[in-house]
């Protein structure tokens, strides 16, 4: 083959790879699309005024307000605000995304910000590629002997989009809770519902464990269906979104294991 032909069949490859590259750009880089909501993340440009603050830094775990279960079967949750905590009988908002960590420490009682010994972003694979279920600290029980409890502990962190904000609130659900999650997630899917196109209600109810100890049960209520512009757009910016997260920093914190 003579240089002229070859220098045209590579100029038709790259031209190719070109044409490849356009049609599959990222979601990243798509122009938003602005919808009438009463949600302030989708009716402005919001990812590009996150990406202009944050200077390509990821979104780690400590830059989020995190909204966790309180304390001796209270029923009210506290929201961290520009004035401080503020007390705050549900939540509502657009669940963006949710992830299902869990981790393990080898002492029952670990200082705080103890790294654990073991962790998994899914509850499904280990940091180090081992499987969960196989795992003795799993198992019911392993956790003193005396309880039913894993020494593993497993949380959701849901990552709710309030209307007057663009970055999402980090809200912890416990173990005791997580199925009623997972069941209300199901629900949805059974109507091919995407989570992210409806809007939910977080409230607590009080309730005993089986050794007397009062503990919050979460409840999750779909009390809204986003138009499907609305939906469209909360997909797009959970996904573009979720891409700036720094997954390896979400993991159950130290509190959550007792």
């Amino acid at each position: 083959m003579d240089n002229t032909k070859l220098k045209s069949r590579m100029s038709e490859k790259v031209q190719a790879l070109q044409d490849i590259q356009t049609q599959t750009g990222s979601a990243a880089d798509a122009a938003p699309v602005l919808v009438d909501s009463s949600y302030l993340a989708l009716t402005n440009n919001a990812m590009s005024i996150i990406r202009d603050n944050l200077k390509s830094q990821p979104l780690s775990l400590d830059l989020f307000d995190v909204v966790k279960s309180p304390s001796g079967g209270a029923t009210v949750f506290s929201v961290p605000g520009l004035a401080g905590e503020e007390a705050e009988k549900e939540l509502t908002g657009i669940i963006l995304d949710y992830m299902t960590p869990r981790a393990y420490w080898d002492t029952p009682d670990p200082v705080e910000g103890t790294p654990p010994v073991c962790l998994s972003q899914n509850s499904i694979i280990s940091h180090d590629g081992k499987a969960c279920a196989r795992c003795p600290y799993n198992d019911f029980g392993s956790k003193d002997g005396e309880s039913n409890a894993k020494a593993c502990k497993e949380s959701v962190l849901l990552f709710l989009l309030r209307p007057n904000n663009i970055i999402p609130l980090l809200v912890r659900v416990p173990v005791t809770s997580k199925p009623r999650f997972l069941k209300y997630s199901t629900r949805l899917l059974s109507t091919l519902t995407p989570i992210s196109s409806v809007v939910t209600r977080i409230t607590l109810e009080k309730a005993t464990s089986k050794q007397g100890k009062p503990y919050a049960l979460f409840n999750f209520q779909t009390i809204g269906t986003l138009t499907p512009e609305e939906a469209a757009q909360a997909k797009v910016f959970g996904q573009q979104f979720m891409a700036l997260v720094n997954a390896a920093d979400l993991v159950p914190e130290l509190d959550a294991a007792s």
